[in-house]
């Protein structure tokens, strides 16, 4: 650790990686263009960053059918919260500091649509009948008022090749359910635990 040399001020970094071009600094917008709201309507995943009073960071992905992140208007989003394991990290942090980041992916595709802005939880909205799934109408969405929305280069997808399935290798690393007995759950035996994760795990999603 002592031989890493740090970078401590942006006149570093900047000496280091450079300056943008005009067009990629002045690339973001404050509000929903057509075609950020037809990115969305076919999005089905996205990651959103959130960090606490203290700094702790959390980046949790949020999936559904394409779609489901729902405009509300040109400066406003909200993303249902689905059942899950309630640990509600980026729920909490959300509650003692709004400034949030969003990613959105569409599948294939290298390039994603990034939104910075600022969030709320919200109990109950009209719209919630909207986001209605499998018959499961969410118990909270997220409101996120855009202040920064702007498309990201395909360079990181490309690199990573991850859209090419021959890169793949899903069986390279320990299953969900061996994962779960080594750090999670030690008292349940692999084999409750590969049924518990089996082909049955899916029909849980909503519930």
């Amino acid at each position: 650790m002592d031989t890493m040399a740090e970078v401590g001020s942006e006149e570093e970094l900047r000496e280091l990686i450079g300056h943008p071009l005009p067009r990629v600094r002045d690339k973001e917008r404050g509000s929903l263009h057509e075609i950020h709201r037809r990115w969305l309507a076919r999005s089905p995943f996205c990651v959103i960053a959130t960090a606490g009073a203290d700094g702790a960071c959390d980046a949790s992905p949020k999936g559904d059918p394409p779609g489901f992140t729902l405009v509300l208007d040109d400066t406003t989003i909200a993303i249902p919260e689905r059942p899950g394991n309630r640990r509600a990290d980026g729920l909490r942090n959300i509650l003692v500091n709004p400034h949030v980041g969003l990613t959105y992916f569409v599948p294939g595709r290298g390039d994603t649509l990034r939104i910075n802005g600022r969030a709320r939880l919200i109990k109950d909205a009209p719209f919630f009948d909207l986001m209605i799934v499998q018959g499961h109408r969410p118990s909270l969405a997220i409101v996120v008022e855009i202040e920064q929305i702007f498309f990201h280069c395909a360079k990181a997808f490309l690199r990573s090749r991850l859209w090419q399935p021959e890169t793949w290798g899903p069986d390279s690393v320990p299953s969900r359910a061996l994962i779960a007995q080594a750090l999670e759950r030690p008292e349940d035996s692999l084999e409750e635990l590969e049924r518990y994760y089996g082909p049955d795990y899916a029909k849980k999603l909503y519930r």
